[in-house]
């Protein structure tokens, strides 16, 4: 990762939260810190409903006091404030490269704030071309210690996975943690067996020694790019959204990868990257597979 750390702060106890986490994401990694906001979205409460130049002279006003706060908190952090001039989805993917990260405050259980608000969320998450990071305001540096771990999602073949493994190893690098890597499983119908996929089961010795095998095969790279990141492997059977859920109160944070859908209304999420960023208690990265 090479691009700077991106948040978007509005005012509120969440974005509050999501600079925190992105200024000390930013210090660990060695990374500037770009802190913004899109200033002509429809005003927050604060705002008070002025005219088009007071809300330019509050966002600009708010901007600049989040990246003093950060910068006296983190000496040597290089922060740059800046009001974007545009629609909140686009003036945000703007800004969200391949290689940086996006950090965003969240509510979860459905009911996001500031640039999260409805569907803009959605559709942030849905086209970023890099990670998001959503962050609730009950998040504390102390979740971050303690031997928590960064727990990442596995599904679908090495490929489909790296960009969410390789946040995570990243991540875990930086912190000096491990990481859990969950492969979660269920018996699908009898006629979604071809004669192809039957008879790796039959090499593999069954449908749990296939699923350990495949995510021992997807981790190897990512164990020798990274051989002081201790890793452990977990494979159960289960929803993968439930799985992942009952790890959350281990975890740091939670890596999913997602498939971005596009429709009518919007962007769509998969169901696994939708219940884990409602419903998990901590900081979630929602990453694009490649």
């Amino acid at each position: 990762m090479t691009d700077p750390i991106t948040v978007g702060v509005d005012g509120s106890p969440e974005s509050r939260a999501a600079l925190g986490w992105a200024a000390r994401e930013a210090v660990r990694r060695d990374l500037p810190l770009r802190v913004v906001y899109a200033w002509h979205w429809p005003p927050h409460d604060m705002v008070g409903g002025g005219d088009r130049e007071d809300q330019e002279r509050w966002a600009r006003g708010m901007v600049e006091d989040a990246a003093r706060t950060v910068t006296d908190r983190h000496e040597g952090l290089r922060v740059t404030a800046e009001v974007l001039d545009g629609e909140a989805v686009e003036a945000l993917l703007r800004v969200a490269g391949p290689e940086g990260v996006l950090v965003l405050g969240s509510r979860g259980y459905g009911a996001f704030v500031g640039f999260l608000l409805g569907s803009v969320g959605q559709q942030v998450i849905a086209r970023s071309p890099g990670p998001v990071v959503l962050v609730r305001t009950e998040d504390r540096p102390e979740g971050e210690a303690g031997g928590r771990e960064i727990v990442v999602g596995q599904q679908g073949g090495p490929d489909d996975s790296a960009p969410g493994l390789r946040f995570a190893f990243e991540t875990a690098a930086a912190r000096g943690a491990a990481v859990r890597a969950v492969r979660a499983w269920s018996l699908p119908p009898v006629f979604a067996y071809s004669p192809a996929s039957l008879r790796l089961l039959d090499e593999a010795g069954g449908l749990e020694p296939y699923e350990r095998k495949a995510l021992d095969e997807a981790l190897q790279p990512w164990r020798e790019r990274y051989p002081d990141v201790a890793v452990t492997e977990h494979v159960e059977m289960g929803s993968a959204g439930q799985v992942l859920l009952s790890l959350s109160d281990r975890a740091q944070l939670m890596v999913v990868g997602r498939r971005a859908e596009r429709s009518p209304g919007g962007g769509r999420i998969g169901s696994v990257a939708h219940a884990v960023m409602h419903h998990a208690p901590c900081p979630v990265a929602v990453v694009p597979h490649s």
